[in-house]
């Protein structure tokens, strides 16, 4: 079974967009990675700065990764909080990336409309429901930090169970949090629609051409290199894979299940009507959305991570994981069951040693990266690639102010401590719900791990 959104992209996207690398070339920018990161620093370079060069490296084809199926969040969510991010710089840095986060969402849906991309858009918001006291009370007071760092009601706030119902009518929903700042899309669509508009700008991409060294100036593939006065890593979860990233990066699989199109009665069971995206208050992640051909698409973290940061195509598969995801949904909604999963994939994503993205340039050697985005890259990268061409293209901007610029992760621990901490930690938070919900007590475990996490 594939992914629901390769299986659902028009022909026209599916089409090859770059031969693999044959003998040895020159370029003034090479990208190592045709994801989102890459394609959309690769865009904005093109638009700002006719004429550049610019070679993207990709060892599958273009959208491969996370960036084609994901969770189809395009969100203001960025994996380390506002109250971290003043930690390493101060508070009105940390608040201007958050707004910058914001910003970003509706850049892409003006980009997508301006540029025609049909990527079923559809900016309804996000709800994470609260289903227990203690996630009601979590969500009062993730809201009342939000108040804290100057955010008003119309970024976010708490709905009642009353108003959350008429969002998302699923069981035991006693509040929510809600934010405006998130639309559902078809994540494929995008990152071909992207790869797709790159090439015709004058970008080349080489599908099915793995890098094996990547160094100031070149990058080098098994069939020839590629020479660049800038050289950019955007390679997220498969970042391991490059010679001397091993610990730079764990990635991490979340999995996903599709339904098969659901019919009025039980989307009038469900609710989503504006196509919010949503979650719980849980400590294991899960994200869902309403497709625009009225499936569920849902998804969740569960899945372990493999000794010394292995990847490999049959870890997209967990039966175990995907039965658990089942069961979440139809404890969620009642009116599924009965229903068929039509589709379920997964995929890693990439997570730093503090879960804080990073994007930067070093100015000696001319290398530059971005991602660590821990699961929210739909957003995120697109942020990466405006503020990668900025730098790139040497221009002091707004973006290239922003706090996460020239952060640096520190490794991961080495094996085995590294597989050790992040499979406890899996194990720890999926354990920690079920405490509370025999006890009603909050788990002081996932508040330890917390604290291991950064």
């Amino acid at each position: 079974m594939t992914s629901l959104w390769w299986d659902t992209l028009p022909e026209h996207l599916t089409t090859p967009l770059g031969k693999p690398l044959d003998g040895d070339a020159e370029a003034d920018v090479v990208i190592v990675g045709a994801g989102y990161t890459g394609l959309w620093t690769a865009y904005y370079l093109l638009n700002q700065e006719p004429g550049i060069r610019v070679t993207l490296l990709e060892a599958e084809h273009a959208g491969f990764g996370a960036s084609g199926r994901n969770g189809g969040w395009c969100s203001a969510l960025f994996p380390a909080s506002v109250a971290k991010v003043a930690g390493m710089s101060d508070r009105e840095s940390a608040i201007r990336l958050q707004r910058a986060m914001h910003d970003t969402v509706d850049d892409i849906g003006r980009v997508s409309e301006s540029e025609g991309w049909d990527i079923q858009w559809a900016k309804g918001g996000t709800i994470v429901a609260a289903r227990t006291p203690l996630q009601w009370q979590r969500a009062q007071e993730e809201i009342a930090e939000w108040r804290r760092w100057g955010f008003g009601e119309e970024d976010y706030r708490l709905l009642d169970a009353e108003e959350a119902g008429r969002l998302l009518a699923a069981t035991d929903v006693i509040g929510a949090s809600y934010t405006p700042h998130c639309a559902a899309i078809h994540p494929a669509r995008l990152v071909r629609h992207l790869a797709k508009t790159v090439v015709e700008r004058g970008g080349v991409i080489h599908e099915h051409s793995p890098v094996t060294e990547m160094r100031p100036g070149f990058v080098r593939t098994p069939r020839g290199r590629v020479r660049a006065r800038h050289v950019v890593r955007a390679t997220e979860g498969y970042t391991p894979r490059l010679p001397g990233y091993a610990r730079a990066i764990a990635p991490v699989y979340s999995l996903m299940i599709a339904t098969e199109p659901l019919g009025k009665d039980v989307w009038d069971a469900i609710g989503l009507q504006t196509r919010p995206t949503f979650s719980d208050g849980r400590h294991l992640v899960i994200y869902g959305q309403r497709t625009a051909d009225d499936r569920l698409a849902f998804g969740g973290r569960g899945a372990p991570y493999h000794f010394g940061s292995d990847i490999r195509p049959e870890f997209d598969r967990e039966p175990a994981v995907f039965a658990d995801l089942w069961r979440t949904l139809v404890d969620l909604f009642p009116a599924v069951s009965g229903h068929v999963v039509t589709h379920s994939w997964g995929g890693p994503l990439g997570i730093p040693r503090d879960w804080c993205a990073s994007v930067g340039l070093d100015p000696v050697t001319r290398m530059a990266w971005a991602g660590g985005y821990v699961g929210d890259g739909v957003g995120t990268s697109h942020l990466a690639g405006r503020t990668l061409a900025d730098l790139i293209g040497g221009r002091e901007t707004e973006l290239t102010s922003l706090p996460w610029v020239g952060h640096i992760s520190p490794d991961w621990e080495p094996e085995p401590m590294r597989w050790l901490g992040v499979n406890m930690g899996l194990r720890v938070m999926g354990s920690a719900d079920g405490v509370e919900t025999r006890t009603g007590r909050p788990a002081l475990r996932a508040r330890v791990f917390a604290r291991f996490l950064g």
